[in-house]
């Protein structure tokens, strides 16, 4: 197969999953066939199996997806050659706007679902875990460079994260604020708990 050809379906299967996303976080996960995900995407059934074996399968490519989404965001923060209080702003701020822009695949990450096999939650739940270690990395770079506080680095980046994966819960698209103000504010108040009081 063509790698334009592998890279055409690949792009059809994130329309798709977003598509789908959609229709989950509308009607719950519970509240959904593929058959009414099918017909919301114009699918036949027949063509959803095509990409995925059956609704849990959907959902965990839809972990999959945003995942390497959110990971390749953040690696390239922590790689760059910005300071750790630059690169803790960034990753704050580029959560943010993809939690708001992609809102539906967030709210369907939820926790992972208990109709995951061993080898799929696993897959999952070592993405998220891979996720909050960059996290660890720059608060410790901070630490280390003497730019951030000694905060207990866990504890700061589990209110980070915290804070974070609530925002699909009350954001609005329409609401008085933008995406890129919020993501603004969050980074503002949220390094002050790392910053180092000025003497």
């Amino acid at each position: 197969m063509s790698s334009f050809r592998v890279q055409k379906m690949a792009k059809k299967k994130q329309e798709i999953l977003r598509s789908a996303a959609a229709v989950l976080a509308e009607k719950g996960y519970q509240g959904t066939t593929m058959e009414e995900i099918a017909a919301k995407l114009l699918m036949t059934k027949g063509s959803m199996y095509y990409y995925f074996k059956n609704k849990d399968d959907l959902l965990y490519q839809c972990h999959l997806m945003i995942m390497e989404i959110c990971i390749d965001g953040i690696e390239k923060v922590v790689t760059s050659d910005r300071n750790p209080i630059e690169k803790l702003s960034r990753a704050i701020k580029e959560h943010i706007l993809l939690a708001t822009s992609e809102k539906s695949m967030f709210m369907v990450l939820g926790k992972p679902n208990h109709n995951f096999t061993e080898e799929q939650l696993q897959e999952v739940l070592e993405l998220r875990k891979n996720y909050s270690k960059y996290f660890d990395r720059i608060i410790h770079e901070g630490i280390d460079t003497q730019v951030f506080a000694h905060v207990d680095v866990k504890m700061v980046r589990l209110i980070i994260l915290g804070a974070l994966n609530w925002i699909q819960d009350w954001y609005d698209q329409n609401g008085s604020q933008s995406a890129e103000e919020i993501a603004e504010a969050y980074a503002a108040y949220l390094l002050k708990m790392v910053m180092k009081e000025k003497e």
